[in-house]
């Protein structure tokens, strides 16, 4: 079996990732990190009532709640755990961390390896299926922890855990109506692991520069030439997927990129994420030159609905709601990364006056605010062996 420390020797990472705040608004690195600072002081230690998402529990663990639904969902817990490691917040990684192991993942069974994910406060799962996002940012969160804090047993062994991880979500063998959370055929994240589910995608599954880096840390040869598959195929459906004039991706598509019929072929809330997907992809790699039309594309749309932009459309541009959303305008922050100054900039601005989310929905909004902070400051890092 090839190392980890080999295969990734073998593939040297690039330039510092860039920081907007500083490239746009002249922001020095003092008044960024106090803005970061700030973030995480409300959103992982605020006050119980309107402010914290992360809350502690016995046993040195913690969970990241969604408080409008009253929950605990493997996306939350593996966003927490990307902006600990970001951090080098060793703690708060390890507290929510253990909190997943031991209520979220299934140990044995059809789903072995896969995490719950919907659970209650007191760890007692909801719904033991999976949203195959969780599992992404689960594993790339524990491969950055393994190369930023390399020493570690048991399930503190970052590179074991996210191995078996990556190897799970290859595993198409598993019977009772289950299957992969990758399409073997495909090569895209599915929707959900299960009979009906498997059979489409989220674009905002979609993560080209998660599976790039899987494509070079994998320890097995199998899986680095699956993910290498995968990483193409993201990058190509993104194009399918995008509407050709206002750059809007649906929340439910088919493998070919066409919305899935019913109430998730628009851009709802899942969709917001696909702007920060594609600019990501390119400020790591920029391997395909269409990324920055479609961050222009996409941000141009969205700049021409005004400071109260809607937050859901039809994929050709009619408004569905009346509501602007600070999650969607920090994700348009995030496309940034990859759009021209002048059709970035306005998104850029409005992330670095936008207060930290609060209040009832501040699980959603604030982790993407948190996420798009790390991104657009240029904290949002490869993290290499």
């Amino acid at each position: 079996m090839t190392s980890l420390l080999f295969v990734a020797a073998q593939f040297s990472l690039g330039a510092a990732p860039r920081n907007l705040f500083t490239e746009q608004l002249g922001k020095t690195k003092t008044e960024i990190n106090a803005k970061v600072d700030a973030a995480w002081q409300q959103l992982f230690y605020g006050n119980d009532d309107n402010q914290r998402v992360m809350y502690p529990v016995a046993g040195d663990m913690a969970y990241i709640a969604d408080i409008a639904s009253s929950d605990v969902r493997s996306e939350g817990m593996s966003y927490g755990m990307m902006i600990a490691v970001q951090l080098d917040k060793r703690a708060e990684f390890d507290r929510v961390w253990q909190w997943a192991k031991m209520h979220m993942v299934h140990a044995d069974g059809s789903r072995r390896g896969y995490f719950a994910w919907q659970c209650r406060y007191d760890g007692t799962q909801i719904d033991p299926g999976s949203a195959s996002d969780g599992e992404e940012w689960f594993a790339m969160a524990l491969l950055f922890a393994s190369h930023r804090w390399p020493k570690g047993e048991g399930i503190f062994n970052y590179a074991a855990e996210a191995q078996a991880l990556l190897d799970a979500m290859r595993n198409n063998n598993r019977g009772d109506g289950l299957t992969a959370i990758f399409d073997p055929t495909h090569h895209q994240a599915v929707f959900a692991p299960t009979k009906e589910a498997a059979l489409f995608t989220d674009p905002s599954y979609h993560l080209p520069a998660f599976y790039e880096l899987w494509a070079r840390w994998d320890r097995t040869e199998d899986g680095r030439n699956f993910w290498t598959e995968c990483a193409k195929e993201s990058r190509a459906f993104f194009h399918r997927a995008a509407h050709p004039k206002t750059g809007l991706m649906p929340e439910y598509a088919e493998f070919e990129g066409a919305p899935r019929p019913g109430n998730k072929s628009d851009f709802r809330y899942d969709a917001w994420r696909t702007i920060a997907n594609v600019a990501v992809d390119h400020a790591w790699f920029g391997r395909d030159p269409w990324q920055v039309e479609q961050a222009n594309r996409v941000l141009t749309f969205l700049n021409q609905q005004g400071p109260t932009c809607p937050n859901q459309f039809t994929l050709d541009g009619k408004p569905l709601s009346k509501n602007p959303s600070a999650g969607l305008f920090a994700m348009a922050a995030v496309g940034a990364l990859a759009a021209d100054k002048e059709i970035g900039h306005p998104f850029v601005q409005r992330l670095w006056d936008m207060p930290v989310p609060s209040g009832k929905y501040r699980y959603y909004d604030g982790m993407l605010y948190f996420l798009a902070l790390l991104q657009v400051s240029g904290r949002f890092e490869i993290i290499e062996p």
